[in-house]
């Protein structure tokens, strides 16, 4: 069904929801609002980066938009009607303690390893050095499930874990920090079990934040949609750094990692339901970003596995489908924002300087006979062991660069690499014609902390990029950075 058109496009600033809602309740609203907001609400907004309220102040998940407008797709009907899903199709959230033991992942069987997309690579098994107890897995075919270590601050994401005669089991496995973005960046572009290389986590709403007496959720939500709904080009828009396989088989005008918005003059108070109304509040200043793709829904707003609040839970009712069909005929995306601000408050921009460079493989010894280095995706670095004689590596393939189009070098913009080396390691990078005849800009290596700035060449076709090890008794490692210097430092890592 090909998504729906309005004629209006829809401006707005966000306004103060508590003024809204005491002109509805005649004044109660605001009365509670009042007594909450100094002191309860203000210590919530402040405990950022912890399993209760993740991410950075200025993660996209808790920034708020001010001044927006709104495009004019339509959320097309599908095979049934929008949801709420805190079931098998959601994900659980698991908080290990310092003093819980080390939990190794095998494969799934009969597959040759867990899926490692931020290093591309298979993997033997994935050992997560703090397991909770109490692990349940979405039963679902995704078999989602986010396993936060608070002594690490990571958030160890999983997609298809299973217990299976007494081992763990997963298909994906992904990772953040607890205290980052929560979205990908062009470096490590894939950090979560989401298909939009996100956290399960991510805006999902957490069982603790349903009844504890604010209006709305102050972060945005976690959305999917059908395919009638999700573009097939571009498959994904920031911040998101990845899409479904199979996007090229949607039909619709809305690409994941899009915000979708509801109109200030959206009544939300309509709704009897609870949950949905404070879902409809979030979506009125928040919004909701476009993470996945489901089956024949028109779209679904994550809740904690396990909350148990689901009004399909407690029966369905005329009302509330009426209701829902009313917030997917009013939803829109987002295609400009005038301003942002961060979770406390504070201006923001959404245009942040984010790393362009990955030590991910494969890479090829070019001299050496000792063992090679190891790319480790925890610390986004080649690692070598202690030995003598130095090994030298390289790259050819162009996987140390993003292919997000959002995210690709300019020619004649300047560009700053700096090593991050131990033991003695040294980084080089060489950019390349497209025949790879030609080099364009050669770095030299490169030991820890130096940098290099330059201007991006033109004709840029290829890259290389070289690491050669330390040597002696310890291990040694090199990792490093490639940031754009014609926008602002990031704001979403603390």
């Amino acid at each position: 069904m090909a998504a729906m058109k309005t004629n209006s496009v829809f401006r707005r600033t966000v306004p103060m929801l508590c003024l809204a809602l005491a002109l509805h309740a005649g004044g109660a609203c605001a009365q509670a609002v009042r007594a909450d907001t100094v002191d309860a609400r203000a210590q919530r907004q402040l405990r950022f980066g912890t399993p209760e309220r993740p991410f950075a102040a200025a993660s996209p998940w808790n920034a708020r938009p001010v001044g927006v407008t709104l495009g004019t797709d339509e959320i097309p009907k599908a095979g049934y009607y929008p949801g709420l899903e805190d079931g098998k199709w959601s994900t659980g959230v698991f908080v290990a303690a310092a003093g819980d033991g080390p939990v190794t992942v095998l494969p799934l069987p009969g597959r040759k390893g867990v899926w490692d997309p931020d290093a591309e690579a298979m993997r033997e098994q994935i050992t997560i050095p703090r397991w909770p107890a109490r692990v349940e897995p979405a039963s679902a075919a995704d078999g989602h499930a986010d396993i936060v270590d608070p002594v690490e601050r990571v958030i160890h994401s999983f997609n298809v874990l299973r217990f299976i005669d007494g081992q763990w089991r997963a298909d994906q496995y992904a990772w953040t920090r607890l205290d980052g973005r929560g979205w990908g960046d062009p470096a490590h572009y894939f950090q979560g079990a989401r298909a939009a290389a996100v956290p399960t986590m991510g805006g999902l709403v957490r069982a603790g934040e349903i009844d504890d007496g604010d209006e709305l959720f102050r972060h945005a939500l976690a959305m999917s949609l059908t395919h009638t709904g999700l573009s097939p080009a571009p498959a994904f828009i920031y911040p998101a750094t990845s899409a479904d396989t199979g996007a090229k088989t949607n039909t619709g005008k809305i690409p994941q990692g899009a915000l979708l918005m509801l109109p200030p003059d959206f009544d939300a108070e309509r709704i009897q339901d609870p949950l949905l109304r404070k879902v409809a509040r979030t979506l009125k200043v928040y919004g909701g970003y476009v993470v996945d793709r489901n089956v024949e829904t028109p779209f679904v707003v994550y809740v904690e596995m396990g909350a148990n609040k689901s009004p399909t839970k407690r029966g369905w009712h005329p009302a509330f489908a009426a209701d829902l069909d009313r917030v997917r005929a009013a939803l829109r995306q987002v295609v400009a924002v005038e301003r942002w601000v961060d979770g406390l408050g504070r201006p923001m921009t959404m245009t942040t300087a984010l790393n362009l460079l990955s030590l991910r493989g494969p890479w090829r010894t070019v001299s050496g006979d000792r063992a090679p280095g190891v790319y480790d995706t925890r610390r986004q670095a080649v690692v070598f062991a202690p030995g003598d004689g130095v090994v030298v590596q390289a790259n050819d393939s162009g996987r140390s660069l993003s292919r997000l189009n959002w995210a690709k070098p300019e020619p004649g913009k300047r560009y700053r690499l700096t090593a991050q080396a131990s033991g003695g390691a040294r980084l080089q990078l060489q950019l390349l014609d497209a025949g790879r005849r030609d080099t364009l800009y050669d770095s030299g290596e490169l030991a820890d902390g130096a940098s290099k700035t330059f201007l991006w060449p033109e004709g840029q076709g290829a890259v290389r990029l070289t690491v050669r090890s330390g040597t002696g008794p310890a291990e040694s490692s090199v990792g490093g950075t490639l940031l754009p210097l014609n926008a602002p430092a990031s704001g979403g890592e603390r």
